[in-house]
């Protein structure tokens, strides 16, 4: 399955995340012909910057990439539900299609929250697939997060 593929891309971008000390996110946009047009893991913390997300990384390189901030007939491939900010990108973007590993209870912004990517009241809506490469997708989270906590007993 194809979209199994571009998620194990997503998801070594995660890994490659997690490894600089960062929330390991990873996403990757496809085009409509199968051409990843970019991949990126979260840097908030090495670009000290809270819109560091994997998903507007993506996004913000297409975007250069193509020379159009609207990425029509593009697939955004991302580990983790997105949050509200990248969710509302996606759709000024006009990306047609999500897929997300695991769900975000906390931030989720596609289906667990909100569902900003279907809401009728927008001027754009997406088709939206959860649970492909679901449990390696959350278990590098909760991997992630349990080793954080970890640190700070022992710190």
């Amino acid at each position: 399955m194809q979209d199994e593929t571009y998620m194990r891309m997503a998801l070594q971008e995660a890994q490659r995340a997690a490894e600089a000390d960062e929330v390991p996110v990873g996403a990757v946009l496809v085009s409509e012909a199968g051409e990843v047009l970019a991949a990126a893991g979260n840097r908030v913390i090495a670009d000290c910057d809270p819109t560091a997300h994997a998903e507007v990384a993506v996004i913000r390189e297409s975007s250069k990439k193509r020379l159009n901030f609207r990425l029509l007939n593009t697939t955004l491939y991302v580990t983790v539900e997105p949050c509200v900010m990248c969710m509302g990108a996606a759709v000024h973007a006009r990306i047609s299609r999500l897929v997300y590993g695991t769900k975000d209870p906390r931030w989720g912004a596609a289906a667990s929250l909100y569902s900003i990517g279907s809401d009728s009241r927008l001027n754009h809506r997406m088709d939206i697939v959860g649970g492909v490469c679901e449990e390696e997708c959350r278990k590098l989270m909760q991997g992630f997060f349990r080793a954080k906590r970890r640190q700070r007993k022992e710190g």
